[in-house]
């Protein structure tokens, strides 16, 4: 049977790797990138989020997520819940309709699109007779009716989407009823609002944009009661009991108007310009909420002043003599009010003011004193800064994790302790098996911690590194600050701020080490911070120290930012991750790589450059090497002196190619040798075309010159300890890879804990490995006598990890863009590689060791190599054997930011940004899986469909 078998083949380890490797994207986490509609059920205590790209989104209670996608990635303009049911409504930019559903398929809840809909008008009418701008699901559960640009409000059977021509509010069957002198035909275009009588549902109010409003009775097919409104109509709100409804309108007013049952005409009871007199802004929608107490909540978006704040995105709260204008950093959406919707309540009582603005979810707590804001348990803001790099931790021991929480409990005082509002469905996924941390980089200057435990990444902690240096912004700025008598009452709400104070700030690199509490965080200008963990608020100085990398060669001159200014004495830090150290690389650039050793009290640090390492127990430098070539002019400019647009350098690049034909055209022209012409031609070009990106198919495996820009660039810094200068001696090390193929390799010598601070750190260069193709070194990896990855510094000290086995020999595996080698130690030969294919112009952007775990058994586990391309292909590659085991497409090759932001775990799973704002989760795990189980119940409905449904309030059409 054997010889049948294709060589390789091996029947066992096939199945081994069936229960070992299984690609899935799990979850997205954090906020919807460009949304565009928002919706809520009451009924189901659900809400939905549509986006731009045609993605619909709900959430419930933490843990509680579904999506779906429609098929023609249109934006979604509304969204609209069918009362009592779980089903709802969207409506796209291409005018189609989509009915969703939430059914149990498996023991769980599924999102899925029962059917999609497209209003036609007769043959020949124009598209705006059918355009929808309002859409109304009616309590009965059976229809919806449509309200169109044309006026004509069609009638749509539910489920099957049938019109039910017989039954369409034509704006001829309007006018009948209002007398001539008060409207004409163009009274009755565009339907702005639709909405149910709270008590009868055999009544609706339909709102058109000039200003007409009509109560329909819809057993009758007759208008009731006609309200005229003098200015333009943005959206419409029935009270509790029916007796009034509100209108709010284009030029910032709103008028009350009651519905008496005497009178077919009314006037409104009141017309107020919030923030009046001068010209205001539209309300485009509006609240009027009754309580216990008498006095209601008016809740409305927009009003503000034009001249002076026509630029502020707003929604103001009044509420007897209180009124704030909450404002946000970003445009809103859309908000809805959660309030009571008991049937047998004779007050709204609202509770809660969710907000959906285009860059974060804000939640306002109505129940508190000041209304403050409510800590999201989902939907976090992750690019509330730029996010410039992630680093995640596995399996974070519960002392540290507490001793984070406890820190970022601190930072929370100012929210409300409001449970969340929004607690539809039940979470049935598995409690996680461990403790994760991701912790996100922001160009801002600070470090965000995140529980990426389970499926609901959540904000536990916020570090800002700010303070160390002087800059333009003063940190103890706030900028809710509210004068007593500024008008109007403007509040920031929100945590989205893109503005950075300095782009040196950014933080490039983070290093945590779960077992010491150590924090190294590297920055865009040089900085390198070492930080230290303290429950409690402290007052200290930063010891400062610098690492000259050119050490003092002669020729070079940098030509970048400079390094960011220090302050002076002692600074206050919050309870929390403390910098107690600063080191400051010369040149001050980009910090490349960075590495920490917790138990020698190291850090190591790389710039394009050259590394260091630093001892930051002594507080002292230990050595540094410059890894510059000579003819590398490039590194010495900095990333933000060299900002171009890409427009730019290709117009250069064309003016330098069309120039030079010119002058050879010249040179030809006087004489010159043809050949030799043409011979600098076809060399310039090929210059001018290495300068600029080629795509990667283009790419040729092939020896690099040395000549090359940044090939002192150092991509990757590791520690060791390991077999370097000879088989029988053992010695602490630190290796570092470059961008041009180099590996250096330092001897340390570490004194003795009782002698630590009496006797320096040494080190000494003891190995120099040059790759013959000089491609860049990604990843540097030291296998121990069992041909296992070396344990992380205190692993073992912490029993969580055997002993490295130091009797067999060790071996260095070197990953390369292009290739993986591995050499034996201490004499470097080499043993074994495996290259990447040429002909793809496949390159290594990301690798890590990840432990695998079978899905059939808890007694075995295996280490391998997971590795992510310039492709976007993950592939996993077997240790120490470098055997390919599987591949998985995982990100489109054309997502160069989401392939560069790309995080890996310790177990196999990984992070990626899908957009600014949006990690996509996935594994590769058979056993690590995380993501959403959740189930909605079907709540018993109410037999009284009289009852305002808050849900409805969202058909005011986004503009």
């Amino acid at each position: 049977m054997r010889r049948f078998l294709r060589p390789g083949h091996d029947p066992v380890r096939e199945r081994l790797k069936r229960d070992l490797f299984q690609f899935n994207k799990t979850v997205e986490h954090g906020f919807p990138h460009q949304p565009s509609a928002l919706g809520y059920s009451p009924f189901l205590r659900l809400m939905a989020i549509g986006t731009r790209s045609g993605a619909i989104k709900l959430y419930g209670a933490p843990g509680v997520e579904f999506m779906g996608l429609h098929e023609e990635n249109n934006t979604v303009m509304q969204i609209h819940f069918i009362p009592d049911q779980c089903q709802l409504v969207t409506l796209l930019d291409d005018n189609s309709l989509h009915l969703w559903s939430l059914k149990q398929h498996g023991g769980t809840s599924e999102l899925r699109e029962e059917h999609r809909f497209t209003l036609k008008g007769p043959p020949g009418s124009p598209p705006s007779a059918t355009q929808v701008t309002a859409v109304l699901p009616h309590s009965s559960w059976e229809v919806l009716y449509l309200g169109t640009e044309s006026g004509n409000i069609f009638v749509v059977e539910l489920p099957s989407f049938r019109v039910l021509e017989d039954r369409t509010i034509t704006p001829e069957a309007v006018l009948q009823r209002i007398p001539e002198d008060n409207c004409n035909r163009r009274s009755c275009e565009l339907v702005e609002a639709l909405r149910e009588h709270p008590k009868n549902p055999g009544q609706i109010l339909i709102g058109y944009s000039r200003g007409l409003i009509v109560l329909w009775d819809l057993q009758n097919n007759k208008a009731t009661h006609h309200f005229l409104g003098s200015q333009q109509l943005e959206n419409l709100y029935w009270q509790r009991d029916g007796s009034k409804f509100i209108s709010c309108h284009y030029d910032g007013s709103y008028s009350q108007w009651p519905v008496s049952s005497d009178s077919r005409q009314s006037e409104p009871l009141e017309n107020t310009v919030p923030y009046g007199p001068f010209p205001c802004k539209a309300i485009s929608k509006i609240y009027w909420q009754t309580t216990k107490n008498g006095l209601p909540y008016i809740i409305f978006q927009g009003g503000m002043p034009r001249a002076s704040y026509g630029d502020r995105h707003s929604i103001s709260v009044i509420h007897g003599s209180q009124q704030t204008a909450f404002d946000f950093t970003s445009r809103v959406i859309d908000f809805f009010i959660i309030f009571s919707s008991d049937p047998a309540a004779e007050f709204d009582d609202p509770s809660a003011l969710v907000v959906l603005a285009e860059e974060e979810l804000v939640v306002i707590d109505l129940k508190s004193a000041g209304w403050p804001a409510v800590h999201p348990p989902y939907l976090a803001s992750l690019h509330c800064s730029a996010i410039t790099c992630s680093h995640h931790v596995s399996n974070i021991p519960l002392k540290l994790w507490e001793r984070i929480i406890s820190a970022g409990s601190k930072q929370n005082i100012h929210y409300s302790s409001m449970p969340w509002p929004i607690d539809g469905g039940t979470n049935i996924a598995p409690d996680p098996p461990q403790r994760d941390l991701l912790l996100t980089g922001h160009e801002d200057g600070t470090v965000r911690f995140w529980d990426a435990s389970g499926v609901c990444l959540h904000l536990l902690y916020k570090l800002s590194t700010v303070r160390v240096f002087l800059t333009d912004a003063d940190p103890n700025d706030n900028m809710n600050t509210l004068g007593e008598d500024e008008w109007p009452p403007l509040r920031k709400v929100g945590t989205f701020d893109p503005y950075s104070d300095d782009p040196r700030l950014g933080i490039q690199k983070i290093y945590l080490c779960k077992y010491s509490g150590y924090l190294a965080v590297a920055g865009t200008a040089g900085q390198v911070l070492v930080m230290e963990l303290n429950d409690e608020d402290a007052e200290h100085v930063v010891d400062h120290a610098e690492a000259d990398l050119l050490q003092d060669q002669e020729g070079y001159r940098w030509k970048g930012h400079e390094k960011l200014k220090t302050r002076d004495g002692p600074v206050r830090f919050e309870a929390g991750f403390q910098p107690f150290v600063l080191v400051q690389c010369q040149p001050p650039a980009v910090v490349t790589s960075l590495a920490l050793h917790s138990e020698w009290r190291l850090v190591a640090f790389g710039t394009s450059h050259g590394f260091g390492l630093f001892d930051h127990q002594q507080k002292r430098l230990v050595f540094v090497k410059c890894t510059l070539h000579p003819s590398d002019q490039l590194a010495l400019e900095g990333p933000l002196s060299r900002v171009k647009s890409l427009k730019k350098s290709l117009r250069q690049s064309f003016r330098r190619i069309r120039r030079s034909r010119v002058s050879s055209r010249k040179r030809r022209g006087g004489g010159g040798n043809a050949s030799e012409v043409q011979e600098a031609n076809a060399k310039f070009d090929q210059d001018v075309l290495q300068e600029m990106e080629l795509a990667p198919v283009q790419r040729k495996i092939e020896a690099r010159s040395a000549e090359d820009s940044f090939t002192g660039f150092v991509r990757t810094l590791y520690f060791a300890d390991t077999f370097l200068r000879d088989s029988s001696r053992h010695c602490p090390s630190l290796w570092a890879g470059t961008n041009g193929g180099t590996v250096y390799a330092f001897c340390l010598r570490v004194p003795p804990a009782e002698r630590r601070m009496d006797e320096p750190v040494r080190a000494e260069q003891a190995k120099e490995i040059q790759l013959m193709h000089r491609a860049p070194v990604v990843g540097i990896l030291v296998l121990d006598g069992r041909s296992t990855p070396l344990p992380e510094p205190l692993e073992v000290a912490h029993d969580l990890s055997k002993s490295p086995d130091m009797q067999g020999s060790h071996q260095l595996l070197v990953v390369s863009e292009e290739q993986f080698k591995v050499f034996t130690l201490p004499k470097v030969s080499s043993k074994l590689k495996l290259k990447l294919t040429a002909l793809e112009g496949c390159r290594v952007r990301k690798v890590t060791v990840a432990n695998f775990g079978s899905c059939k058994t808890d007694d075995y586990s295996e280490n391998d190599l997971a590795v992510l391309t310039n492709l976007g292909d993950i592939q996993i590659i077997s240790l120490p054997f470098l055997k390919l085991q599987i591949r998985y497409p995982c990100i489109r090759k054309e997502d160069v930011s989401g392939i560069a932001s790309c995080v890996f775990t310790k177990y196999g799973q990984g992070f990626y940004l899908i957009s600014p704002s949006e990690f996509e989760r996935f594994s590769l795990s058979t056993k690590w899986l995380v993501e959403p189980r959740c189930i909605v119940d079907m709540p018993e409905a109410t037999t009284n469909n009289h009852v305002h449904k808050p849900g409805t309030e969202n058909a005011a059409r986004i503009s």
